[in-house]
């Protein structure tokens, strides 16, 4: 009985440590092609649609796209590629 309650002990542990490493990350992203009033929206949509992105905001004037993510659910390289499939490619700006 002890080793059990000691293995449920152990993992809970281990799960909240993961739980407790994901965190909300904010990116920019310079996005090429944009040349019209439309663009910065095709671009906020494929962006609004990778699984846990919470917020994106695209600026036509600056060519940028701000996106603020679950970066225990997605990364740069799914942004990038979300935007490159709607025909706008994009690389995180320095």
């Amino acid at each position: 009985m002890v080793r059990a309650l000691l293995a449920a002990m152990i993992l809970a542990s281990i799960l909240a440590g993961t739980a407790a490493v994901a965190a909300q990350r904010t990116v920019t992203l310079a996005v090429d092609g944009m040349t019209c009033a439309s663009c910065p929206y095709i671009v906020k949509q494929s962006l609004s649609r990778v699984p846990g992105v919470e917020r994106v905001e695209v600026s036509y004037a600056d060519k940028r796209a701000v996106v603020t993510f679950d970066d225990s659910k997605t990364d740069v390289a799914a942004l990038t590629k979300a935007t490159a499939s709607v025909g706008f490619p994009s690389e995180l700006a320095e």
